[in-house]
């Protein structure tokens, strides 16, 4: 998808968000909301989804797309993303040291935070695609843009 046209995606994506997530009763129909959007109006993306932060793993949370990992511990591109407190893209899984390999058929990955109210960061948006080099930094703009709504949903 040429970065005009994603551009405009995006745009039109975070107001069907937006509009969606006004009446959602959680954080968790919220993330469950957002990961089927985007799996859905999105083409290249192959798995989209949420892993929520406890103590030093990863729980996987709502998502779309194949069976993913359950927990994630000690390495591996999410984790490198709270490590760092920011978006975290990888052109190619599989010249990042420590990815995991939750399915075979990821190529590229994209892992923006998720924080709270206060900041803190309690888990992440995840998304990988069958394709290399799938990521740049108009999709984490918008990504990190719809992240944001989940902020003040309890």
């Amino acid at each position: 998808m040429n970065e005009i046209k994603k551009e405009g995606r995006y745009s039109r994506l975070y107001r069907q968000i937006e509009d969606l997530l006004k009446k959602s009763p959680d954080k968790q129909a919220a993330m469950a909301t957002i990961a089927s959007v985007l799996y859905n109006k999105i083409d290249y993306f192959f798995w989209c989804g949420f892993y929520r932060l406890d103590g030093k793993k990863l729980i996987v949370g709502p998502y779309q797309g194949p069976p993913a990992c359950q927990t994630l511990e000690g390495k591996g591109v999410c984790l490198a993303a709270v490590e760092r407190n920011s978006t975290v893209i990888v052109p190619d899984v599989h010249a990042f040291p420590g990815h995991i390999a939750c399915d075979s058929r990821s190529r590229s990955e994209i892992v923006i935070p998720v924080k709270n109210s206060e900041g803190q960061i309690i888990g992440v948006l995840d998304v990988d695609s069958k394709d290399l080099e799938s990521f740049t930094e108009i999709d984490q703009k918008h990504l990190e843009q719809i992240v944001v709504l989940l902020q003040n949903i309890p």
